[in-house]
């Protein structure tokens, strides 16, 4: 079984870049783009690594992070799931909500190919090295 990582995002240009330079470097790649129905998605591809946006349609990314980490109702078991946290506002107030609501990584758009890559990839290895 391959890598897998879900994408939760809204913008279509954001989406397929990620996608892109994702799917070059080997990894199986789902999107979602709602985030009141992001649980569910999570529950239902069940990701090595999730790539979440903060400002999604009809719920924020630092909801479903809370959730997440909190592991209960719908993020029962996905408490672990390595987040990468993804927002077009990089100010030191929104990352240190990303971190403090658990989030492993906090990245800003734009971002470069190489800074991706190499974080979903730290990601993945960590949970890898957790689980040996």
């Amino acid at each position: 079984m391959g890598k897998h990582v879900l994408l939760i995002e809204d913008e279509p240009n954001i989406i397929e870049a990620i996608r892109f330079i994702l799917a070059r470097d080997g990894w199986l790649v789902h999107t979602h783009s709602n985030g009141a129905s992001a649980l569910d998605a999570l529950q239902r591809h069940r990701p090595d690594v999730v790539i979440l946006d903060v400002m999604l349609p009809d719920r924020s990314g630092y909801d479903i992070l809370a959730d997440l980490r909190g592991g209960r109702g719908p993020a029962a078991g996905l408490e672990g799931l390595p987040v990468l946290m993804l927002t077009a506002r990089g100010q030191s107030k929104e990352r240190e909500t990303a971190l403090r609501l658990g989030a492993d990584v906090f990245m800003t758009k734009p971002f470069s190919n190489a800074e991706m890559r190499d974080a979903v990839r730290l990601l993945y290895e960590r949970r890898a090295d957790a689980a040996r």
